[in-house]
Order: structure tokens, then C-alpha cells, then sequence
């Protein structure tokens, strides 16, 4: 059930009601004091909140942005690997020096 907003149009007194979309619109002010109408307000509302597997931002994506994505990736493994068989080389060259 969703929580809405009001504001009365005399006193100008905001509230939130949680009530059912079934639910008929409130019309008087709560305070009371007060017998003004009430107006509800748009509000932004709650953001969507996926839970369990499946749901990736990255599920809905471009397929240039998809391949994009691959590239970058196969850069990156490339120039880790060549990095990593570096330190290799360094090492192997060090322990043969040590040996001697």
C-alpha cells in the first residue's frame, strides 16, 4: 500500500496517509481546528527495489555498449597478463642469480 501526501488548502497543514489505492481520496483537514479541504500532492513515489537473482543494471544494456564493455575487458586481461609474465621474468632471473 502506498503512502500519499496532502496538503490542506486552508491552513496549509502536509501530511502522509498510508492507504490502499482502493481507498477513496481524503477531503477535510485533520487538525482540529481546521475544516479545510485537503489536496493530495505528487509526490516522487519509491524507487524500485528488484530482490533475487537476475536483475543487473547491466541486463538491459546496448549491444554497443555490450561490446564496449567486452573490449575494455580483453584490454584489461592483456595487459595483466603481459604485466604478470614480467614479474615472471624478473623472478625466475633473480632466483637463477641466487642460485649461482
Amino acid at each position: 500500500m502506498p503512502t500519499y501526501d496532502y496538503q490542506c488548502q486552508s491552513c496549509g497543514h502536509e501530511f502522509e496517509v498510508f492507504q490502499s489505492m482502493k481507498d477513496d481520496r481524503l477531503t477535510d483537514c485533520p487538525l482540529d481546528d481546521c475544516d479545510g479541504n485537503v489536496k493530495r500532492l505528487i509526490g516522487t513515489g519509491a524507487g524500485i527495489i528488484f530482490k533475487g537473482g537476475g536483475f543487473y543494471e547491466t541486463d538491459y544494456r546496448s549491444d554497443s555498449y555490450k561490446k564496449a564493455a567486452q573490449a575494455d575487458a580483453s584490454a584489461g586481461k592483456e595487459s595483466k597478463g603481459s604485466s604478470e609474465a614480467k614479474k615472471s621474468d624478473s623472478s625466475a632471473s633473480s632466483s637463477s642469480t641466487k642460485a649461482e
